[in-house]
Order: structure tokens, then C-alpha cells, then sequence
């Protein structure tokens, strides 16, 4: 008979082997089996909570999510002004968590899925989406175009950001060089 209240542990483990069995390879070249084996839990259970690896990978997905939107929020708790709730947005980007190596494979492989399927392009569009709004929110007192604002600020966080999971030395704070990128735009 399973043991009640265990259903949960064994997905957080499930999904914490995800993220760093991908870390590991470095692609999603991993199986539910290895996965399994990092998790101590058998193949077949983790079918059983998941379906598959796909299933397993999106689950791992909307927990590094929820992680990034606590980061957010919690930068945004000591944010009291506009400017600040911009600076704020652009750190939680560029939070040492976001840097774990199973974390970065993982969205850069999530990147790729979402090409392939429906399901990952929509968790990439609901990040997207938030991420723009929580952007025009700051934007909005500080530019007469946040829309523009918006969408140059999210193509960069995610270009310094691809770039430093890459490796690429960064000379400057990723929140500084972007703030000073947008600074002309922005109204005092």
C-alpha cells in the first residue's frame, strides 16, 4: 500500500532530478530511467506521476518558473519607485539562481522545445507575456513608449542572459548595461 502524502515528495524529487540530469548532459538527451535513478524512485512511477519526459521536462519548467516569479516579486517588495520596479524586474533576471547549471540547460533547452511543442511554446508565452506586463508597469511613468521600452529591455535580458549562461565574460553588471541602454529613453 503507498504511503499517503509521499505522491508530492517523489514529484519535487522527480523534478529535481530533472533539472539536474539536463544540467548534467547538458541537452535533454537524458531518460526517464536516469531521471528516475537521480530521484531514487523507480521508471515506472515516475510514468506513472508524469507520463513521460516531456511531461516530466514541462513540470521541471513551471517549477523554474515559479522560482523566477518569486525571485520577481520578492525584488519587487523593495521596489518603491518606478525606476526601482524596472531595476528590479531586470535582477531577478540575473539572479544567482537562475545561473544553476541544470537551470540554465534547462531553459535553453526549453527554448528549443517550445519550437517543437504546443504545450512548452505555451509556458514560454505566459512567461513572455508576464514578464512584458511587469515591464510596461514600470515602463509606463518613465516613457512616452513602453511598448517599445518593453520589448528592446526583454530582448536584451534575454541576449545577456543566453549570453552569460553561455560563458561570455561579462564586463558590466547585466542590470547596469541595460539600464544604461534604456536611460535615454526614459524620462527623469
Amino acid at each position: 500500500m503507498p504511503k499517503l502524502g509521499m505522491e508530492p515528495i517523489r514529484r519535487e524529487a522527480l523534478v529535481a532530478a530533472t533539472i539536474a540530469e539536463v544540467g548534467a548532459a547538458g541537452s535533454l538527451d537524458v531518460t526517464v530511467a536516469s531521471i528516475s535513478k537521480r530521484a531514487g524512485v523507480s521508471s515506472a512511477l515516475a510514468h506513472h506521476y508524469f507520463g513521460g519526459k516531456s511531461e516530466i521536462f514541462l513540470a521541471a519548467m513551471r517549477h523554474i518558473l515559479r522560482g523566477f516569479g518569486a525571485e520577481v516579486r520578492s525584488r519587487l517588495d523593495h521596489a518603491a519607485t518606478p525606476r526601482a520596479r524596472l531595476e528590479a524586474i531586470i535582477a531577478a533576471s540575473f539572479a544567482e539562481s537562475c545561473f544553476d547549471p541544470g537551470v540554465i540547460s534547462a531553459w535553453l533547452n526549453f527554448y528549443v522545445q517550445a519550437q517543437q511543442s504546443d504545450e512548452a511554446m505555451r509556458l514560454l508565452t505566459v512567461y513572455q507575456r508576464r514578464l512584458r506586463s511587469n515591464l510596461l508597469f514600470a515602463l509606463r511613468p518613465l516613457t512616452r513608449a513602453p511598448e517599445a521600452q518593453a520589448e528592446a529591455i526583454a530582448a536584451m535580458i534575454d541576449g545577456l542572459y543566453i549570453r552569460a549562461a553561455l560563458g561570455a565574460p561579462r564586463d558590466r553588471d547585466p542590470v547596469e548595461l541595460i539600464m544604461a541602454q534604456a536611460a535615454p529613453h526614459l524620462e527623469s
